[in-house]
């Protein structure tokens, strides 16, 4: 069973992937931020460094999904089918031309071929979270990265809010595999009770995709 998060930064994912992983007793993949040499730059200059992150990102994510479709075992935190939605974005910001789009999504397409020779095509359920935008700028500042920080940068907050609106659209159009959505405002994870609540929701979701018949 291979179970992918989704979801805008600081929504929760990551808690979710390991409280997943260890309820299923599985191993959680989590997004390569902290060894990323490449995020602090594009924070900084995001002009300069906003394709060599989409390459970086996918360059890591590709080699994660193939690791976990062949494992079939695992939950991964954010996937490479979330990767066009932010090259889009920083396309549309003028962060990365029209040509290195091209040249991504081209690249993509080949990634994504590769994936359907695979015995497992697409991963088993993809988990979607989601909040209102004040939490999710609360939650930014609450764990503290520097380079995330918008307080004096007002265009950070914009892109911030342009991502969150852009992730509503990408889940109603995600068609990879089943999916379902996750109100992580009212099921805040600090709390145990909570917990327990979301991954009720996931055994229920889970139990249809195994017995189909009894959906």
């Amino acid at each position: 069973m291979v179970i992918i998060t989704a979801g805008m930064i600081g929504v929760g994912k990551t808690t979710l992937t390991g409280l997943i992983a260890d309820h299923l007793g599985t191993k959680a993949f989590y997004e390569p931020v902290g060894d990323n040499p490449v995020l602090p730059l594009y924070y900084s200059d995001p002009k300069n460094y906003g394709f060599l992150l989409q390459i970086y990102f996918l360059n890591k994510r590709f080699a994660m999904i193939k690791k976990a479709l062949a494992d079939d075992n695992n939950v991964l935190d954010r996937s490479i089918y979330e990767d066009a939605l932010f090259t889009r974005e920083n396309n549309a910001e003028g962060n990365i031309s029209d040509t290195e789009l091209n040249v991504y999504l081209q690249l993509l397409d080949n990634m994504m071929t590769e994936l359907t020779e695979l015995p497992k095509k697409a991963p088993d359920l993809m988990v979607y979270s989601e909040t209102d935008f004040d939490t999710i700028l609360y939650r930014i500042k609450k764990r503290g990265r520097d380079y995330e920080q918008f307080d004096h940068n007002p265009e950070l907050e914009s892109y911030y809010f342009k991502m969150w609106t852009a992730y509503r659209k990408w889940f109603d159009e995600y068609d990879a595999s089943p999916k379902m959505k996750i109100d992580l405002q009212k099921y805040n994870l600090e709390k145990p009770e909570n917990q327990k609540a979301v991954l009720a929701q996931i055994d229920a979701e889970l139990g249809k995709i195994r017995n189909p018949a009894n959906v």
